[in-house]
């Protein structure tokens, strides 16, 4: 039997990136994941590669079970209706990954703060770390009734340095401190919430970035120490599958680290180290 069969999970933001590796690998692993994000099937957000159809089909293609719902997660009623469904169809909701990130929109421009728009704001934060916060709220209902649930922040984390752009480093420990303050107040309810942080991705917007594909990808400097979106994938479902997963909430992890833990490689079977700046 697959380690999460039988489970119910929902995955924000998984059209593409990062949302889309861990809806895949969980989906492998036998989990049914609901996959939520804008990008649907020929509508996609900004004619970006990538739909919440595209991953399911890729869930189904590994003979797993995804379900696609679009939303805007920056519309409460919309998110919402997310977990009512969820509840209505399912009964349960054992795995939250809130990965949902409204900035690419905006791209990360690294210039001093007093340069960068205020529009930094409302795309980091009410697309970004609120959407996350507000389905984390509208779920919890859900997620209480289980005994066993786990949520999990995607987020970037290299010992607490700064990243280097006012706005991005704000929104990111806002996410991570999310993560510890649920674990608080979560821990009689025996709900895991950790935050998890990727290192540099090959996801189709940076290959789209450097007009590439996997193929070639080895031939650019900038990306010969990246990593697929599977690589935090399977740190999560390999956290999920730990049933000491307890002792780690509250934490921020990054996912080279979880590889070294838990014995995982990227889908190219290389052991990628924790990222650095």
């Amino acid at each position: 039997m697959k380690p999460l069969s039988g489970k119910i999970a929902l995955v924000t933001g998984g059209s593409r990136g990062a949302g889309r590796g861990i809806a895949v690998e969980l989906g492998k692993a036998g989990a049914t994941v609901y996959v939520t994000g804008r990008s649907t099937k020929g509508n996609s957000t900004n004619n970006w590669p990538g739909s919440i159809d595209d991953t399911v089909s890729q869930i189904e293609d590994f003979g797993g079970k995804g379900i696609a719902v679009r939303c805007d997660h920056t519309n409460d009623s919309e998110t919402k209706a997310v977990i009512t469904q969820i509840r209505r169809e399912q009964g349960k909701l054992d795995i939250l990954i809130n990965n949902v990130w409204g900035a690419h929109d905006l791209g990360v421009d690294a210039k001093p703060f007093w340069e960068l728009p205020l529009e930094n704001w409302d795309k980091m934060f009410t697309a970004g770390v609120r959407a996350q916060l507000a389905t984390n709220h509208f779920a919890m209902p859900l997620l209480r009734e289980n005994q066993n649930a786990v949520i999990i922040h995607t987020t970037f984390w290299d010992d607490n340095k700064y990243i280097g752009q006012f706005y991005y480093d704000l929104a990111k420990n806002a996410l991570t401190r999310m993560a510890y303050g649920l674990s608080i107040e979560l821990k009689q309810d025996n709900i895991a919430v950790l935050a998890v942080s990727p290192g540099f991705m090959r996801t189709e917007l940076v290959l789209k970035h450097h007009i590439v594909d996997e193929k070639p990808w080895q031939e650019i400097e900038e990306l010969k120490k990246s990593e697929t979106p599977h690589y935090i994938g399977r740190g999560i479902k390999a956290l999920i599958c730990d049933p000491n997963v307890m002792v780690k909430s509250g934490h921020v992890l990054r996912v080279g680290d979880l590889a070294q833990e838990y014995g995982f490689t990227d889908i190219d079977g290389k052991l990628i180290p924790p990222f650095r700046m």
